[in-house]
């Protein structure tokens, strides 16, 4: 199997930019007709994209293209965020393929684009493990579409079951811990109102002064920290759980109210956004899913991999610059990579597919099965 990325930046929003990149991806997997092609287009596409598509096709000969817009695009070359680009993946064989409603999916991988408006639980569960991210800017404003058999579709997500190719997904979260896992002791719906028989706000008001965060009288930053909770506290030390949003503190009566409900039972530990953490975590969280691919390929070295990433991460994390991105490369060498910079991350969390903040979620692909 043959993979290989192209990306094309420029300072209009111009047809060509897809045909060149499909024309660069193609030429460096010497590729004349490739099977498939994956196309991200930066967000200047967004309100008709349909152009840029077909000149893809008309690049590729190919019309089994898939994608969609994201504020912010990248390859293993480069990332943009900002400027008219595209960003094209091609493949020899034709690992993408359509569910049909005759064939089950659940022991399958599916590729998953959606638009904000889009994402609902009834079909985000539904099927096999799902890898993808949501096509929007930071708070799910503005025009974004999603494409499939290179055309858009007005369901506004696409999803594609990956056809005889070992994969290992996951996510990294980048969080580090301000508390040890605790048991939640009272709760009513997203408000947690008691943690180890303490008031959760509390809880969350002495870890950030602890952390220096706060001083007397300081508004607790919110927006930097996150609520991570499991079944059992072991599964928050080995990272091994799902998160929530912290949407508000309330000193007078003691509560915190997340974007998640929770159940008294549930282990819960606060934790902040934090750049050395992200760093260690997806090297950890890379490392894991090499040793998974390597187990089910016996040691074959991965031939491809898709990163979908949050873009309140990336060069807006690390201070202008990816680094998530410069860790994989120096990890994959001239591992192929395709991916965007959303405002969702889906992966499948301790059995469970879940939207994902703050997040990257993370996927490794073999040889194709069927071309050994």
């Amino acid at each position: 199997m043959k993979v290989a990325t192209g990306l094309a930046i420029g300072s209009k929003a111009q047809p060509e930019l897809a045909s060149q990149a499909v024309l660069t991806a193609m030429s460096k997997a010497e590729l004349n007709a490739p099977a498939c092609v994956l196309l991200f287009l930066s967000s200047e596409f967004a309100s008709n994209p349909q152009p840029a598509i077909k000149a893809a096709a008309k690049a590729s000969s190919c019309t089994n293209i898939i994608g969609c817009s994201a504020i912010g695009i990248f390859t293993e070359e480069d990332w943009v965020i900002d400027s008219p680009a595209a960003a094209a993946m091609v493949f020899s064989d034709n690992i993408w393929l359509k569910p049909n409603p005759g064939r089950s999916v659940n022991n399958s991988l599916l590729l998953t684009l959606a638009a904000p408006n889009a994402i609902n639980s009834s079909w985000l569960n539904t099927g096999g493990q799902r890898l993808g991210g949501v096509s929007g800017d930071a708070i799910g404003h503005g025009a974004f579409s999603v494409w499939e058999n290179a055309k858009g579709i007005t369901q506004g997500y696409c999803e594609m079951y990956l056809n005889n190719v070992p994969f290992s997904v996951g996510a990294t979260h980048g969080l580090r811990l301000l508390t040890s896992p605790r048991r939640v002791t009272d709760c009513n719906q997203l408000d947690v109102l008691s943690i180890a028989n303490l008031p959760a706000f509390d809880t969350l008001s002495s870890a950030c002064k602890k952390e220096a965060l706060i001083e007397l009288g300081d508004e607790i930053p919110y927006h930097q920290l996150m609520a991570v909770y499991a079944n059992r506290a072991s599964q928050i030390d080995r990272g091994d759980y799902n998160l929530a949003s912290i949407i508000t503190g309330e000193d007078s009566t003691g509560s915190v109210t997340l974007a998640r409900p929770l159940q008294v039972g549930d282990w819960v530990s606060w934790a902040i956004r934090d750049i050395d953490a992200a760093q260690v975590d997806l090297v950890k969280t890379a490392s894991t899913l090499r040793r998974q691919l390597a187990a089910e390929t016996l040691n074959a070295a991965p031939q491809f991999a898709l990163l979908f990433s949050c873009l309140g991460r990336g060069p807006y994390l690390y201070n202008g610059i990816d680094q998530d991105l410069a860790l994989i490369k120096t990890l994959f060498p001239g591992l192929p990579l395709i991916g965007f910079y959303g405002n969702g991350e889906i992966a499948p969390i301790r059995g469970k597919n879940e939207l994902l903040e703050h997040s990257a979620a993370l996927g490794l692909f073999g040889e194709n099965n069927e071309s050994i």
